[in-house]
């Protein structure tokens, strides 16, 4: 049974290959009667029978006229697709359980296309008409099953004008993704470095790099760098700039200090995540053996939740 779904992406993807872009054209249209055009083929069969059974001039010309319109209307509902434009648009970054919005756009190099429907047979199809020489946005929704790179795959466009008596469809792969986020789970916020020491948020913790403390005497093994050559040359020393680490109030979000199951323990780094940016509070993040920050902003906060979406996960890391 799996087979023939496989035979099918193997064939659409040698005649309508993935890209960002796609042009409809002949060769990825294809078209057939619905259910209404099946009736409608059924009726002109039985109207034809009784035309020869009974010898009726006028029961040929109803049946040949409604041949015509047939022929005519094939015409028509292919056309209503051809030459169509469909661009990838951008998709925001989301929490599980709610619904990504991928974006596409329509373009019509001429004319106007009616009534012109898409998304994917699962979550509905948008119904859409583009004008002449203009451009449409369509915001296509989908359910989030799993953190990580949701990637939909091929979407369905479609047309059933001007009767609806026949639908002719175009399967293409837009290489739309959007980046799902673990679901946030609510947990009391971690303690924080140095919440045992000084009140004041911060505090000299040893040598390093972070805060200017003022210049000392020289020592072997001090760095030439740190050198105050300007001290030097007034006849002082040699004196050396002095800084020290300092010990604040940041949070550290580490995954392995957790317990619990992966998934729930990177729900509760979520949360924490998202409510320390909302208060602009420094942290970082220790994960996949990698720590980010600390820091804080907006584009802190994406770097950790990113990290977190796709924690362990064999996909391409880049959209």
């Amino acid at each position: 049974m799996r087979l023939l779904p496989r035979l099918r992406d193997r064939w659409l993807l040698q005649r309508i290959p993935p890209g960002p872009s796609v042009r409809l054209d002949q060769r990825r249209i294809f078209i057939m009667p619905t259910a209404i055009g099946l009736a409608y083929l059924v009726a002109m069969l039985l109207m034809l029978l009784a035309a020869i059974n009974y010898q009726n001039s006028l029961a040929y010309a109803l049946t040949f006229l409604l041949g015509s319109v047939f022929v005519v209307t094939i015409l028509h509902t292919w056309r209503n697709l051809a030459g169509l434009v469909l661009q990838a648009g951008g998709a925001e970054a989301v929490f599980l359980g709610e619904h990504a919005r991928l974006r596409v756009r329509l373009e019509s190099p001429t004319r106007t296309y009616q009534a012109v429907a898409l998304g994917w047979p699962k979550s509905g199809l948008q119904v859409i008409d583009v004008p002449p020489g203009g451009t449409c946005e369509v915001e296509l929704s989908l359910p989030t099953e799993r953190r990580g790179w949701l990637r939909p795959g091929r979407l369905r466009v479609e047309s059933r004008f001007p009767l609806g008596i026949l639908v002719a469809w175009s399967w293409v792969d837009l290489q739309l993704a959007a980046l799902v986020y673990p679901n946030p789970q609510e947990a009391e916020l971690p303690p924080t470095i140095g919440a045992l020491g000084d009140e004041e948020g911060a505090r000299a913790a040893g040598r390093g790099v972070d805060d200017y403390q003022g210049l000392r005497q020289w020592q072997p093994g001090d760095s030439r760098r740190r050198l105050h050559w300007k001290a030097y040359s007034r006849g002082q020393g040699l004196l050396v700039k002095d800084f020290a680490a300092l010990a604040g109030q940041e949070p550290m979000l580490d995954l392995d200090a957790l317990g619990g199951d992966l998934e729930s323990r990177l729900s509760v780094l979520c949360h924490w995540v998202v409510e320390l940016s909302a208060r602009l509070q420094p942290f970082s993040l220790t994960i996949d053996g990698q720590q980010i920050g600390p820091d804080q902003g907006a584009e802190h906060r994406a770097q950790c939740l990113r990290a977190l979406a796709l924690f362990g996960s064999q996909q391409e890391r880049t959209a």
